[in-house]
């Protein structure tokens, strides 16, 4: 038999990491981050402790590389208009994360703690580079790319998060047209001196569809990039 060469001892190691982070993945989908625990993935991996220490020092390690290896796989999705239009591929940016924390009940809140607590580590300068790029491919002035990217970053993971939330608070036994109609009946019947907006958009709530709504906000996002100037330099910032 022939020795292992070190190429193909990194290969295997890489695929045993892969394995451990996928289990980890599946954990976190059906038992939340409380459940992702090292003897709960060893009994999954049918392994030793001592095999997973060997590529993931600690939970924290293992919560980084499972939010990593799920952004990663929805930021791969292909766009459904042509590769070529950065507004296309905004959109497959921002849907694949969509649809990845409406997937994974845990990744929100894993995204929200990596971006204030660990923003140098791997997730956030990917999501930022998604959309960053796309940003560059619109023509957006470099002095701007920051404020758009970011801009769009935040708007992007909040709506999706605050929609998974939205979808998971009431349960699986609750339809959803019903309770979205109940809502609109509701907004109906307050103070039209107070809430006269409100009122008026009650009839546009039910049957609104979550994905259209959520890339409508990004084309509004898109077209204020021309329609309203940068904002004056400050003092402070011309220094």
């Amino acid at each position: 038999m022939a020795p292992r060469t070190r190429k193909s001892e990194r290969r295997t190691e890489a695929l045993s990491r892969e394995r451990i982070i996928e289990a980890a993945v599946e954990l976190l989908d059906t038992a939340g981050e409380g459940g992702l625990t090292f003897r709960a993935l060893t009994e999954r991996l049918a392994t030793g402790p001592g095999a997973i220490y060997w590529h993931v020092a600690n939970k924290d390690e293992l919560l980084d590389a499972a939010t990593d290896a799920v952004v990663a796989a929805a930021l791969a999705t292909e766009p459904a208009g042509s590769p070529d239009s950065p507004r296309d591929a905004l959109n497959a940016v921002a849907l694949g994360l969509f649809d990845a924390i409406d997937e994974h009940p845990w990744l929100a809140t894993q995204l929200a703690t990596q971006f204030s607590r660990g923003p140098w580590k791997s997730v956030t300068p990917r999501i930022l580079e998604s959309i960053g790029r796309q940003v560059r491919a619109l023509g957006v002035p470099e002095r701007r790319w920051f404020t758009v990217a970011t801009v769009l970053m935040h708007y992007i993971l909040g709506a999706a998060g605050q929609n998974a939330v939205n979808g998971r608070a009431h349960g699986p036994g609750v339809n959803r047209d019903e309770f979205l109609g109940a809502v609109s009946t509701a907004w109906k019947e307050l103070d039209p001196d107070d809430y006269p907006f409100t009122r008026a958009v009650a009839d546009q709530m039910p049957g609104h569809d979550d994905r259209e709504e959520f890339l409508a906000g990004i084309a509004l996002i898109l077209a204020g990039i021309t329609a309203v100037p940068p904002p004056p330099r400050s003092h402070r910032a011309r220094r």
